[in-house]
């Protein structure tokens, strides 16, 4: 049992730590996305400050890292004997993914914000929860091109279906702390909203992580 939490939660926290971000920035223009923009190695300042293309595969790669773990490690022979069985092997691989993400020791343990990812876990346990989030999110970033503003309120529905959604107690509970994990890494921007000072998103490339 031991060493299949121990498996399941390595795994999960290694694929969640690949910085895609960083390695794209890297191998195809030469720069060290932590350098330019905002300084984080999330899809959005890789967008802005490295066009579309590095932007949209950052996102892509950030939402399979969640994913995938979620879905395979669970499958795996020396991850059977998880605690709880395969459902809190999924939960605890959704969370490691996240943290990994979020804690990049690739990266000195600093990362992304969580979006993307923790978009890739839902996707894996709850689909009714990730398409509430994401309806909000893209709506919320059409009328205001504020991708912060579209998190924190996409967080907001996704724990409102999780809550109507029936759904076991531990996706909830890794729903929920996924949600909130998210709005915290957004305070600041939650403060620039409120200021009046937060970059609005470009499509051509622009606007704040």
């Amino acid at each position: 049992m031991v060493l299949a939490a121990l498996v399941s939660l390595g795994l999960g926290y290694l694929s969640g730590s690949l910085p895609w971000g960083l390695w794209l920035g890297r191998w195809f223009r030469g720069i060290d996305v932590r350098t330019v923009g905002s300084k984080n190695l999330g899809a959005t300042n890789v967008y802005r400050s490295l066009g579309p293309g590095l932007g949209i595969a950052t996102l892509l790669l950030d939402v399979a890292k969640g994913a995938v773990p979620v879905l395979l490690v669970p499958r795996l022979p020396v991850t059977q004997a998880f605690p709880g069985g395969r459902e809190w092997c999924m939960v605890a691989v959704a969370l490691a993914a996240v943290a990994g993400h979020v804690w990049t020791s690739f990266a000195g343990f600093r990362g992304g914000k969580g979006v993307a990812t923790m978009a890739g876990v839902l996707m894996a346990l709850a689909p009714v929860a990730f398409a509430a989030f994401a309806v909000v999110f893209v709506i919320t970033l059409a009328i205001t091109r504020y991708v912060s503003l579209g998190s924190i309120l996409g967080s907001v529905a996704l724990v409102i279906a999780l809550g109507v959604g029936g759904i076991t107690r531990p996706a909830f509970a890794v729903g929920v702390l996924l949600a909130a994990l998210v709005i915290l890494r957004h305070r600041e921007n939650l403060g620039r909203l409120a200021r009046g000072t937060e970059r609005r998103f470009s499509f051509r490339g622009g606007g704040q992580a």
